[in-house]
């Protein structure tokens, strides 16, 4: 029995620190010291006979070998938790590691700020959040949870609605003096428009509804970029107009700053949702998240 929990034990420490990336971090994760962490690592690599780890003085790297393994271990460590929250849901708190990613504008404003009050209410718990606007392959990568913005196409992921996106064209005040107000979306091409470099997915235009019907208009942007908070920021200069969610201009449009317009051909809003593996149990850690962020989403006037 002792032999089977030491095993446990190598490799709980090595899975955290591989998705924490050090001794010490899995130290603090697991209340113990970085020395029996990494004694723990060291009896695992002196066990299989190959090195898992590169140590460094700045960093720690895994081997083509501890690759193979932390995606088979980190299964049989989820698989066991999934397990035990079965069986105890009434009285098991959400523990381990939590690997989020969202969108880089968004996670910045609306995921990052959430986390350190969740980790405080749950001990347990220990979060890791990827900023990124490139797609994110949640089983290879070994995410627990994706945060992704727009209507989901049809895949083996799990979606759960957390809020509504809903995207309106704003442009300055001073802009809107010096070159008008568009009353129709044609009007848009006797206008700047900030858009999204082509690469950013977003090369159709700008959605709108017209006589009940979704349509594309075609944007041809004075300025470009990938990032959407560049544009967000050149809007304010009164550089052109943008096309933004709410999320991100809210509190502008509530302070003056920009202004809306073309409100009355305003597509629907579409969905924030979390996009989690499918499982045969969502391990609890992932539940409290997605509660903790309906919860915070869903109060009136979150987003502004």
């Amino acid at each position: 029995m002792i032999f089977v929990m030491d095993r446990f034990a190598q490799l709980e420490a090595f899975v955290a620190t591989a998705n924490l990336g050090s001794f010490s971090a899995a130290a603090r994760a697991a209340r113990v010291t970085p020395a029996l962490i990494a004694r723990r690592v060291d009896a695992l690599e002196a066990r299989l006979g190959v090195r898992l780890l590169v140590r460094s003085t700045r960093r720690l790297a895994l081997t083509s070998e501890g690759h193979a393994l932390l995606e088979q271990a980190g299964e049989i460590l989820n698989s066991l938790q999934d397990a035990e929250n079965q069986i105890g849901q009434g009285s098991a708190k959400p523990v381990g590691a939590l690997r989020i990613t969202a969108p880089a504008g968004f996670g910045r404003r609306h995921v990052a700020p959430l986390l350190p009050a969740l980790c405080q209410q749950h001990p347990g718990l220990t979060v890791t959040l990827d900023l990124s606007d490139d797609f994110v392959d949640l089983a290879n990568e070994r995410y627990d949870c994706a945060i992704r913005i727009g209507e989901l196409a049809d895949s083996s992921l799990i979606g759960v609605r957390l809020a509504e996106n809903q995207r309106v064209v704003v442009g300055s005040p001073q802009y809107l003096h010096e070159h008008g107000v568009p009353t129709t979306p044609g009007d848009l091409s006797q206008h700047r428009c900030l858009a999204l470099s082509a690469h950013s997915g977003q090369s159709r235009g700008w959605l709108f509804e017209i006589n009940g019907q979704p349509q594309w208009q075609a944007i041809d942007g004075t300025l470009a970029c990938s990032d959407g908070s560049v544009l967000a920021q050149w809007c304010l200069q009164g550089l052109g107009l943008a096309w933004r969610s709410l999320w991100e201009v809210g509190q502008d449009i509530a302070a003056g700053r920009l202004v809306t317009v073309l409100d009355e051909f305003r597509a629907p809003a579409t969905g924030i949702f979390a996009l989690t593996p499918q499982r045969r149990l969502t391990p609890l850690r992932v539940t409290v998240l997605i509660e903790w962020l309906k919860f915070h989403y869903r109060q009136n006037g979150f987003f502004d």
